[in-house]
């Protein structure tokens, strides 16, 4: 029951040619490596002799563990201070030059002095002692040392004395050490730094080798067979990553991009195939499809950018927004698959890319649920948390499928998960950017829409009683039926609160409206009135746009009575003696309705109005008027372009008699009290 003339526009194939275009360019330029192997299971090519010198690669188990001790151990950072020397030689000149010295000893304790301070002494701190290293700062080089190999006061007191024994023998080294007064020329010259020495901690802490040896050209890396092991393992992990940076994976360049032409192309052509098979509704309206294909070329974009950064990041990233501003659009049934194509560029990131897109699909399932209750304030973090756990038990799920163990878990992956959960709820606002941009209308507008207390239904209510009561009317029987078929049953019930407020700017002209006795059409011809009646489509155009209603909304109004006949007029023209075959005058210059909503609500505005006509209300009067209006609409080929089955008007058709039934329920007469 529908023309697929989308088919004949150009611009949707321009579009996907332009995000195939985008994709391609942006599509990483190195290949993948063509060895897969996993610990616990034999090596099925053949035996790989190493074609390059690379480095081993510490695992992350080894570079957590020399973290660890490194940040344990705190080595003190000294300055060298070479004024001290020569205040204390000074000090010593002094006070020993007007006394009756040995010219040739007091040479010999002021080298020894030199010496010592030459090497350092060191202040007497008991964080010293416990440690079996120091850095000093000297000349403007910072060098570390053992704690043995500079002085202490008292081990520089020690070398004093039996340098003079060994030197003097004649004299007695305790003796001259007191008459001389050496002690106090022995004062620490290594000078404590806190601040450096947190910093020099800092830099040991962050900076850690992260290789342990190497591996040379020729050498033996696995055998054909052989049981890829914890340390096989480490090896073609290094081999791959020296590699790829060396030469890359691409022996043919033209074939790589041929690869990437290929994958792009039919990632672009599955989301276009979804589409299609989904809702082809989408095709039609442009910038709703162009809003698909922004969201899927953004999610390319930003892929490709963090993982320029560093591939690790990509865990950071919400994919799982994506889900969520698919549905504030669209209904789930169609946000899955879409977004299930979105994501199939994370497959190509690297070794991590089946993880990365099962974690995120796991997301993105959980937020398509759950968005719909926890969608609102505080509630969204609950909708965060669900993502998390999610996410968190697949990144699990992933560990355990490697050797069954947890040894490679990190609370670092964890926390990037968090943060992933938390940036959902930080981009979702970017959802009314879209919404504004593309014209879209997301579902909490459709709600603020459907409430009868804002200005435009107020408006109508006063200035139209009777087709605000017969909109609301419409709109229940709308979105009843909407749900019966599934159908967007706020969709529906706005399109019918909205559908005839054109009728504003001349109300008595419609029979709801008129006073009793008041007889509108008197004195004017069937043309004259036909035209009034149908001035009422363009009115309700013009009040939505000056409204601002969105697009969406205004299409119920064009397609109400699609390009039906004012009959009630037409007939009076006939029976007055007018040539039948002149339909123009008496005929709605609307659209004809595509969408399931749009029918619905062509169908219940009929229906209803009719309704009123009846005398009896009894099962059979409304199900041949509920027969014979909606026969009307299929004879006269109004939905011909309209994307609904048969088996659904048949449904639509049965609810509508169940619910005029409830509605003219026959009521019972209550009797009068007589007088006594």
């Amino acid at each position: 029951m529908e023309q697929q003339n989308f088919f004949k526009d150009s611009r949707i194939y321009i579009s996907l040619l332009a995000v195939l275009v985008i994709t391609v360019l942006l599509f990483p330029e190195e290949g993948k490596f063509k060895y897969s192997y996993q610990i616990g299971r034999p090596w099925m090519y053949e035996t790989l002799l190493s074609p390059i010198d690379f480095p081993i690669l510490k695992t992350e188990q080894e570079l957590l563990a020399e973290k660890e001790s490194k940040a344990s151990r705190i080595i003190p950072y000294f300055n060298y201070d070479d004024v001290v020397v020569n205040e204390q030689v000074k000090r010593l000149r002094a006070r020993q030059g007007g006394r009756d010295v040995n010219d040739h000893l007091l040479y010999f304790i002021i080298e020894s002095l030199y010496k010592i301070y030459s090497v350092g002494i060191l202040p007497s701190m008991e964080d010293v002692s416990s440690v079996g290293t120091i850095v000093v700062q000297k000349d403007k080089r910072a060098q570390e040392m053992p704690v043995s190999e500079v002085y202490t006061p008292k081990r520089a007191e020690d070398y004093m004395k039996y340098y003079l024994s060994f030197s003097f023998p004649s004299y007695d080294a305790d003796s001259v050490y007191a008459a001389y007064s050496l002690s106090e020329y022995i004062v620490p010259n290594l000078i404590y730094d806190q601040n450096k020495t947190n910093l020099f901690h800092k830099e040991a802490v962050d900076y850690i080798s992260p290789t342990k040896g190497m591996v040379y050209a020729g050498q033996l890396i696995v055998s054909e067979g052989e049981i890829v092991t914890n340390e096989i393992e480490q090896l073609l992990d290094s081999f791959k990553q020296e590699y790829g940076l060396t030469y890359g994976y691409a022996e043919s360049p033209v074939g790589l991009g041929t690869g990437h032409f290929i994958i792009c192309l039919l990632i672009v052509a599955s989301l276009f195939a979804v589409i299609y098979f989904t809702n082809k509704d989408i095709l039609r309206h442009r910038k709703t499809f162009y809003f698909i294909l922004t969201l899927y070329v953004l999610l390319f974009v930003l892929t490709v950018l963090i993982r320029s950064l560093n591939i690790d990041y990509l865990y950071i990233v919400p994919y799982s927004v994506f889900v969520i501003y698919l549905s504030m659009f669209f209904k789930r049934r169609y946000v899955f698959p879409m977004y299930t194509v979105m994501l199939l560029p994370l497959l190509f990131q690297g070794d991590s890319g089946v993880e990365l897109y099962f974690m995120n699909l796991t997301g993105g399932i959980i937020a398509i649920v759950t968005f719909k209750y926890f969608n609102r304030g505080w509630l969204q973090f609950l909708n965060s948390l669900f993502i998390f756990v999610g996410m968190s038990l697949t990144y699990i799920g992933f560990l355990l499928s490697n050797d069954g163990t947890l040894s490679m878990f990190t609370a670092r992956e964890i926390f990037r998960i968090a943060v992933n959960s938390l940036l959902v709820i930080a981009a979702y606002p970017v959802a009314f950017i879209f919404e504004r941009l593309f014209s879209l209308v997301s579902h909490s507008r459709l709600i603020d829409l459907s409430d009868t207390n804002n200005k435009l239904l107020r408006e109508l209510a006063q200035k139209a009683p009777g087709t605000f009561q017969h909109s609301l009317q419409v709109s229940n029987l709308a979105s009843e039926a909407a749900r019966e078929i599934g159908a967007d049953m706020i969709l529906a019930r706005v399109g019918a609160l909205y559908h005839d407020i054109g009728k504003m700017n001349n109300p008595q002209c419609f029979v709801e409206n008129a006073p009793a006795g008041f007889n509108y059409h008197a004195k004017l011809s069937p043309e004259e009135s036909a035209q009034q009646i149908i001035r009422h489509v363009d009115d309700g155009v013009e009040i939505a746009r000056k409204h601002r209603l969105p697009e969406v909304i205004i299409d119920f109004i064009r397609t109400h009575h699609a390009r039906s006949l004012t009959f009630y007029f037409y007939a009076q023209y006939c029976n007055a003696g007018g040539d039948p075959e002149n339909k123009e005058p008496f005929m709605y210059h609307g659209q004809l309705p595509r969408t399931k909503e749009q029918v619905i609500v062509l169908m219940a505005d009929a229906v209803e109005a009719a309704s009123r006509s009846l005398k009896d209300y009894t099962s059979e009067s409304i199900s041949a008027l509920v027969d014979s209006i909606i026969s009307k609409r299929l004879s006269d080929s109004q939905l011909v372009e309209a994307d609904i089955s048969i088996k659904e008007i048949e449904t639509v058709k049965r609810m509508f008699k169940e619910r005029l039934e409830q509605v003219y329920h026959e009521r019972i007469a209550y009797p009068t009290i007589k007088k006594s």
